[in-house]
């Protein structure tokens, strides 16, 4: 299991070293990460300030160069310097999500397979500002759960209700949560597709796998994730649930 984790966050330098409740936001990521079924977990850093970090909690890191464009090329890099086998299935958590529960880890690593190199996990949604919230991403499946189009519009579009402002009926519309599964083939294949149309356009690196003819399995997570933390007023409301669940 890779965590990527940059220092130079445009909306948030450093917040991988935010403090948490006396530890910092990439130890609590490892720490929920640790507690999954994962053989190895290792955080990708840009910046020999959070590989010290990593390495002042016991955990394990490794450089990566910071011209990375996407958080897959990093992991890419981190898994080719642990040479895993083709086979070998990698989960992608995002370093700022140090709620992640681990039982979520284990449910996209399942995902994977021979004929399906790519996994991810959403859930409902229902509230109109959040469908139309463009920071929200949205995700379509079809009927055997493969995605057909991930977008920030607010996608299916209900002619009638969104026009007519009324209210939306029942759900249909789902969450795309940032935690990936993917095998090592899969993410050799990634690094050398151009990027796209769609995923510039998106600003969504999976739209790349999309448009190269690769199926990405979504399912519904069995477990609620707590949201992450984006800017720095996202902090409060982490250490909320913390000292809640303390």
């Amino acid at each position: 299991m890779v965590i990527p984790a940059r220092y130079d966050s445009s909306r948030f330098p450093g917040k991988p070293l935010t403090d948490l409740l006396g530890k910092t936001m990439i130890q609590r990521v490892y720490e929920q990460a640790a507690r999954s079924s994962a053989h190895q977990v290792l955080v990708a850093c840009d910046d020999d300030r959070i590989l010290d970090e990593v390495n002042r909690f016991g955990g394990t890191g490794v450089m990566t160069d910071s011209g990375h464009e996407s958080g897959t090329d990093r992991i890419h890099e981190a898994v080719m310097k642990l040479g895993l086998a083709s086979d070998e299935v990698v989960v992608n958590v995002q370093g700022d999500e140090p709620l992640i529960p681990p039982a979520v880890i284990d449910q996209v690593a399942s995902l994977v397979d021979e004929d399906v190199r790519m996994a991810t996990l959403c859930e409902p949604l229902v509230q109109r500002d959040d469908i139309f919230d463009p920071n929200i991403v949205k995700v379509v499946r079809d009927r055997d759960d493969l995605a057909l189009y991930f977008s920030r519009a607010p996608i299916p579009w209900h002619r009638d209700s969104f026009m007519s402002e009324a209210s939306l009926p029942g759900t249909g519309w789902h969450r795309h949560l940032g935690i990936y599964g993917y095998s090592v083939s899969l993410l050799e294949a990634f690094v050398n597709w151009e990027t796209t149309r769609l995923e510039r356009t998106e600003n969504l690196e999976q739209l790349r796998a999309l448009e190269n003819g690769e199926k990405i399995r979504v399912r519904e997570s069995g477990a609620s994730i707590p949201p992450g933390i984006d800017t720095p007023e996202d902090v409060a409301r982490t250490l909320a649930v913390l000292r809640g669940s303390g």
